[in-house]
């Protein structure tokens, strides 16, 4: 027979157990954040061709409305390049600003128990 400071204990231990797994959080999937960066990265291509083409034609409708050489067309090429990186590097700072509000949670909440 098991007495009753036994029975204790073991009510004891298993609060235990349940409080320590209802702090846990559950860790991300892999394929989660490989989905995640795959996005980041198509969404980071994809605006560096916009800037690119946006420029492009902005430079060619100049030229073919002035009937100049195509020097805005290599003038607004070259902004279009230049306004895609920047924006490029804006949705990288983004996605590294999230990651690490994430980690910043997940430490307050170590901290607190």
């Amino acid at each position: 027979m098991v007495d009753e400071t036994e029975k204790e204990r073991m009510k004891a231990l298993d609060d235990r157990i349940a409080a320590a797994k209802a702090k846990q959080t559950p860790k991300p999937k892999p394929t989660e954040d490989a989905h995640s960066n795959a996005e980041l990265g198509w969404r980071m291509v994809i605006e560096l061709v916009a800037g690119l083409v946006i420029g492009f034609w902005i430079g060619y409708g100049l030229d073919a409305v002035f009937g100049t050489i195509p020097i805005f067309l290599v003038i607004f090429t070259m902004l279009g390049f230049v306004a895609g990186v920047k924006t490029m590097l804006r949705s990288a700072q983004e996605f590294q600003n999230r990651g690490r509000d994430g980690e910043d949670a997940s430490r307050d909440d170590d901290e607190r128990t």
